[in-house]
């Protein structure tokens, strides 16, 4: 049974409690190790060109809940020898879930700094929140009204769409499900998901075999090198908005390749720069089988395999097109042979872990001990590529998502997290970290390093044709 399957336990009748949903093994490894100083939140941002109406936003979102009623849950109280957590589902939300800020200066960046701090709660139905922020005026050059004029009507500048989820309960595809049947349902537009980009295929068809050449994952990987911690807790996170990098015509490799070769040799140089010793590299790469339609399972619903790199893949050297390339094609048999392993979400360590066999707070106990000794051996960080947005997110007369940013938490040891996703041929990246592990001028320069790699495995063509 996979982390979405669980049936509802429902007792009906009047008075009878609502149905209820034990923890999948995602979810309660997750509620047992939760901090209060680093939340676990994933946030979206999606930019809008002009303002939806509060009223028929608000309308259609909480229709668009009740379409997904798998979101409308909370946690369940129970005693503290209980052995599940469960959810309990709802008919409707606890609270108020859209809202629209007063306007305020640096009304973004305060919106990003409440998502990234303050996770929705979850004894509250649904673990979620949707903030409508003004976006800010595009910069001006001194021009003024005519005189005689009158006063001009505010301008729109458009909005910002900041959704908040508490990653216990929910992932970020889910939740784009979501906001993509809000946005049919304002608009009256369809945003059918559109079909994947295919890969082109390798070998015989057959499912690829993992490759002999694949760095050992026994070895304790490196870890990102300390940079300058700030010294409030919490997470920091920068976004930057790049162009989808080009590929030759034909290859084996994907952009989501792309993008894992440029954040291991981002990290690489970063660490090399902060005095770090090599050690192989291991990144976690979420994988997503879910059907992009209305049928989408809402949960968490992604599998975590690890990708490898050893040390001597990425020590430094002249990064030629013909090194590049050949570093891609390794990352690309690895990738597609770890795609198609089947392997439960967490390992099956996990799947042990949360047998219902002791009460819930002795495996709690337990599940955080483990952590902390496994720290050692957690991935050097975490890559998580949306990949091109499957819907329109076209809510009518506010227009269609012109950028779509997510951010995934980013809490030690790992302490740093690389989310992309990909709109109109724009590639939107957004860099997180742990406060007590970098700072901001610290993500500014791992962005440059990413972009700097990035743009190099465009020029892979060995062969000299164009890319």
């Amino acid at each position: 049974m996979t982390a979405l399957d669980h049936p509802a336990r429902r007792a009906d009748g009047p008075g009878r409690p609502p149905a209820r949903v034990p923890f999948p093994v995602v979810d309660e490894v997750s509620r047992h190790c939760l901090q209060e100083e680093e939340p676990e939140t994933v946030h979206i941002e999606v930019h809008l060109p002009r303002t939806p109406d509060p009223d028929r936003l608000r309308t259609a979102f909480h229709e668009a809940l009740r379409r997904h009623p798998r979101i409308l849950m909370r946690e369940a109280r129970g005693p503290w020898y209980r052995r599940r957590y469960e959810w309990e589902l709802t008919g409707g939300p606890d609270l108020e879930v859209v809202t629209f800020p007063r306007p305020e200066r640096d009304a973004l960046k305060r919106a990003r700094e409440r998502a990234l701090a303050q996770a929705p709660p979850l004894t509250s139905s649904p673990p979620i929140r949707l903030e409508v922020v003004a976006a800010p005026p595009p910069a001006t050059h001194g021009t003024t009204a005519p005189p005689g004029s009158g006063p001009a009507p505010a301008p729109d500048h458009g909005a910002v769409l900041f959704l908040t989820i508490n990653h216990t309960a929910l992932d970020g595809p889910a939740c784009l499900r979501v906001l993509a049947t809000a946005a049919e349902l304002y608009g009256g537009r369809d945003n059918s998901p559109a079909a994947p980009p295919s890969r082109a295929p390798g070998g015989d068809g057959a499912a690829p075999e993992p490759p002999s050449d694949a760095p050992s994952g026994l070895a304790a990987p490196a870890r990102v090198a300390k940079g300058s911690p700030e010294p409030s807790p919490g997470n920091g996170m920068l976004v930057a908005d790049l162009p989808v990098p080009r590929r030759p015509k034909g290859s084996p490799f994907t952009v989501n390749d792309q993008l894992m070769v440029a954040t291991a040799l981002m990290i690489a140089h970063w660490n090399r720069e902060h005095g770090a010793r090599p050690r192989p590299f291991r990144i976690t790469m979420p994988v997503d089988d879910r059907p992009r339609d209305a049928t989408m399972p809402i949960g968490n619903g992604t599998r975590l395999v690890e990708v490898p790199f050893s040390a001597a893949e990425l020590a430094p050297r002249e990064w030629t097109p013909t090194a590049i390339h050949d570093l891609l094609r390794r990352t690309s048999d690895r990738t597609r042979a770890l795609k198609a392993l089947p392997r439960p979400q967490l390992g099956r360590g996990a799947a042990l872990l949360t047998a219902p066999v002791l009460p819930v707070t002795l495996r709690a106990a337990v599940t955080r001990g483990l952590r902390r000794a496994a720290a050692p051996w957690t991935s050097t960080t975490l890559l998580s590529n949306i990949g091109r947005i499957p819907y329109a997110l076209d809510f009518g007369d506010a227009g269609r998502a012109h950028a779509v940013w997510f951010s995934a938490p980013a809490r030690l040891p790992r302490g740093l997290t690389v989310t992309t996703a990909s709109t109109a041929g724009r590639l939107h990246l957004a860099l997180r970290w742990s406060k007590t592990l970098l700072s901001h001028g610290d993500g500014a320069h791992l962005r440059d390093l990413f972009e700097h790699y990035l743009h190099a495995t465009e020029h892979t063509d060995t062969h000299g044709g164009s890319t």
